[in-house]
């Protein structure tokens, strides 16, 4: 039997901090009712020059480097990502270019806040068929590009990064299960209801979010998927060393481990210092609790995501 294993985490947060206090000159904010409703105290921009696969760069050689691999080993990149470098080429491709690989299958994947749920998901899948042994896989972001600047409900709460992790085949399990699940018919509540057509721009490119109905739909999903990835596992929440769920806002993180039993001492946030970065959210959560020590080899993570589509999954590993 074929298994997957995380080898190797890593991140990259643009230089650009904007903390609370910068919104309140603009808009009809301040520092504590960002904290209050949503804990984040800052996050950062990327520079105009800065696209999604620089980001990804940063983070990918982080990985690979920590994964004590060669770049050349990889032969599966995924992205995650809702902010591509283009329409096409896909920001796996301008990827692997810039890492200086060849002829690996790469693709994005696009599932918004769940991408990179859904993304390792997708690998470890790969990987378990037997037909590729070393994934690389990344969340990447770009949200200041999407984000209507005047809006408060929404420009306040997301930043950009990326995080990535690389995935090597292994006799052992590392990942022991996976769900992913999706509802369309909840699209309208969180979307960018936008597209480009002959050259102009048809309907909105801003983010939009409907705040009361996302809260109340991703702790009620975050619940449900964190449970059914355990069972499947043979686990029970008592198993889990960390929960590490997408940095949307501190209260739904905070309402999903009350929901599920867990300690708030086991809980992974740095949504505070990162705001929500879609994709990039859960590596970069993950990366900051490995490379501080918090996160050690042999602890038992559960990692979930929900997003807009809606589509929401979890993955439970042990690192």
């Amino acid at each position: 039997m074929i298994y997957s294993r995380i080898a190797g985490t890593g991140s990259y947060l643009p230089s650009r901090i904007v903390k609370n206090a910068e919104f309140a000159q603009t808009l009809d904010t301040s520092d504590e009712w960002i904290r209050e409703r949503t804990g984040i105290a800052q996050r950062h921009i990327a520079e105009e020059s800065q696209t999604s696969s620089d980001l990804a760069l940063e983070a990918s050689r982080a990985a690979i480097q920590a994964a004590g691999v060669q770049a050349g080993e990889v032969d599966l990149i995924i992205v995650a990502t809702s902010t591509p470098d283009f329409i096409f080429p896909s920001t796996a491709c301008l990827l692997q270019a810039k890492l200086g690989i060849q002829d690996c299958a790469a693709f994005d994947l696009q599932a918004v806040c769940s991408g990179f749920v859904y993304a390792l998901a997708t690998a470890d899948k790969f990987i378990k068929s037997g037909q590729h042994k070393c994934a690389l896989v990344v969340g990447a972001e770009v949200f200041s590009r999407i984000l209507d600047w005047t809006d408060r409900g929404t420009c306040v709460l997301f930043g950009d990064g990326a995080g990535a992790v690389v995935l090597r085949a292994a006799d052992s399990p590392g990942i022991h299960s996976s769900v992913l699940r999706a509802d369309g018919r909840h699209a309208g509540i969180l979307s960018v209801p936008g597209n480009v057509s002959r050259g102009k721009i048809i309907g909105s490119p801003f983010l939009q979010m409907a705040g009361n109905q996302v809260f109340k739909f991703a702790v009620k999903v975050l619940d449900e998927v964190a449970r059914e990835t355990l069972a499947a596992a043979g686990a029970g929440v008592g198993d889990v060393d960390w929960l590490i769920p997408h940095q949307a806002n501190v209260r739904i993180l905070d309402a999903t481990a009350r929901k599920l039993g867990i300690p708030a001492e086991k809980v992974v946030v740095t949504v505070a210092h990162h705001g929500n970065t879609s994709a990039a959210s859960i590596p970069l959560a993950l990366d900051e609790y490995v490379r501080d020590g918090r996160i050690k080899p042999g602890h038992r993570l559960l990692m979930e995501g929900v997003g807009g589509g809606f589509t929401w999954g979890a993955v439970y590993a042990t690192l």
